[in-house]
């Protein structure tokens, strides 16, 4: 299911923008609510409210990977110095992204906190951490990596989906690996497209799914 932050968004959707919600999805939240039911205004708030987060789920149940991901990924070959990705990160303006093998198969993901526990340590992930690092020491903290390769840090193997996997599974998938952008895949394991939480969030406010 959403998470609880996905959840309050789409619930502060406009009346227009709001999913249908089926017989189906109010007998599904009554049946949430302990005890007789004698009807009132808040009552069927609470009914609606409930009935409304299961059209949610049973939406982001029938929504795929490939309605909401982003194409033409932007990605870092094994081999690339870690610079060159550097700036390709900064440049497009991504916190993380696949890297791919000679023949385009994603074989792992490198993200900024790959960057962080590298300069600073496993125990530094954040970016002020390592600033304060480089406050009380000498040089840069990220000397020392320079001469290392994409594949020598990314997170591998890679946690990768395909296009027929549903919203709600990856929503999970993030929730449980705790990690923010998944490549997508074809069978034969090359890149097709990358879905991230702002794409999630996006599906759950039926907004920009497919565009």
């Amino acid at each position: 299911m959403f998470s609880m932050d996905d959840m309050d968004r789409a619930d502060s959707l406009s009346d227009s923008r709001r999913p249908d919600v089926s017989d189906q999805d109010i007998l599904e939240a009554m049946k949430e609510i302990q005890g007789y039911l004698d009807i009132t205004p808040a009552d069927f708030q609470e009914i609606y409210s409930r009935a409304f987060r299961h059209a949610l789920d049973r939406i982001a149940g029938a929504v795929k990977a490939r309605d909401v991901m982003t194409r033409g990924v932007i990605s870092a070959r094994v081999d690339d110095s870690l610079d060159l990705v550097a700036e390709l990160m900064a440049r497009e303006g991504i916190a993380g992204l696949p890297v791919v093998d000679d023949s385009g198969r994603v074989v792992g993901v490198i993200s900024e906190k790959d960057f962080l526990a590298l300069m600073g340590g496993s125990d530094r992930r954040h970016f002020m951490a390592v600033i304060a690092l480089c406050l009380k020491g000498k040089g840069c903290a990220a000397a020392h990596i320079k001469a290392k390769k994409a594949g020598d840090l990314m997170s591998s193997p890679a946690v990768t989906v395909s296009e027929d996997t549903s919203v709600k599974t990856i929503a999970q998938l993030f929730m449980e690996r705790h990690i923010n952008r998944v490549p997508v895949v074809d069978e034969g394991g090359a890149l097709v497209g990358l879905v991230s939480r702002s794409d999630i969030v996006r599906a759950a406010t039926f907004g920009e799914a497919g565009e």
